[in-house]
């Protein structure tokens, strides 16, 4: 039985990193054509990439979504945590709940709810529609990070703080705050890969301004443009992966 599950574990590891490790490969190759045998070793898709001024406005275009998002989401969680961790109030247990249905919908349900409503309120898409699209998706991940923060602080030290005679709002900056930063960081870190790789919510409601992921989405129409494509995918998977990888190791270090 254990040689079944390692075999089992081998195969699901082989399917799930081998096409990963293969788009990194194929990025580094010298011709358009993605087949075997690789032709050369070469760093003229990055160094294309880098040259097109298109991607570099998605890619700023993504830097600015993915910043806020992870500032407004990382607010909105820390708030949300504070109020279901420290109060008991009636409807806790539903607020909580109603936190996390955003996830529990299809990606493209969402972002055709949100273009209808913008389109009948009469506001025009941009880069702030995809801001709001990403944060209904990105606060549900904010607050579970945050609210194990905030479960495993002992409101002790804000007692002993307003005790010794500092304000609410002071006793948050000195005390709540510096105590909850590996959370916080862990967050930010978490939300900003999440937004800045979305692409179903940032099609719908992008309009004109694509972000890096609609970007790439539109080179595949073109055959030539695919080693493009792989070039900024495998920077995108090294960069995101390094952000998951730190955002879990603060999360470990807070547990």
């Amino acid at each position: 039985m254990r040689k079944v599950r390692l075999f089992y574990a081998m195969i699901y590891f082989i399917v799930l990193y081998l096409p990963i490790v293969l788009i990194i490969a194929f990025s580094f190759n010298d011709s358009v054509y993605i087949a075997f045998p690789l032709k050369a070793f070469t760093l003229r898709w990055y160094q294309a990439a880098m040259e097109n001024q298109q991607l570099l406005s998605a890619f700023s275009n993504s830097m600015i979504i993915a910043v806020t998002t992870a500032i407004l989401a990382t607010f909105s969680g820390m708030l949300a945590a504070m109020a279901t961790t420290r109060y008991r109030f009636r409807g806790r247990s539903l607020a909580t709940v109603s936190l996390f249905v955003p996830l529990a919908l299809p990606t493209v349900v969402t972002g055709v709810a949100l273009l209808s409503i913008f389109m009948m309120t009469g506001l025009g898409l941009s880069l702030a529609t995809v801001i709001l699209g990403h944060l209904m998706i990105c606060t549900p991940f904010s607050y579970g990070v945050l609210v194990s923060r905030f479960d495993g602080l002992s409101p002790d030290f804000e007692r002993a703080s307003m005790d010794l005679g500092e304000p609410p709002l002071a006793t948050f900056f000195r005390v709540t705050l510096p105590l909850a930063m590996p959370g916080i960081v862990s967050s930010l870190l978490l939300t900003f890969t999440i937004s800045f790789d979305e692409f179903i919510l940032a099609f719908f409601l992008s309009s004109n301004s694509p972000t890096l992921p609609v970007f790439m989405w539109s080179q595949m129409r073109f055959p030539d443009r695919l080693p493009l494509v792989l070039a900024l995918a495998s920077v995108v998977i090294i960069v995101s992966s390094i952000l998951i990888v730190i955002s879990q190791r603060l999360r470990s270090k807070q547990a």
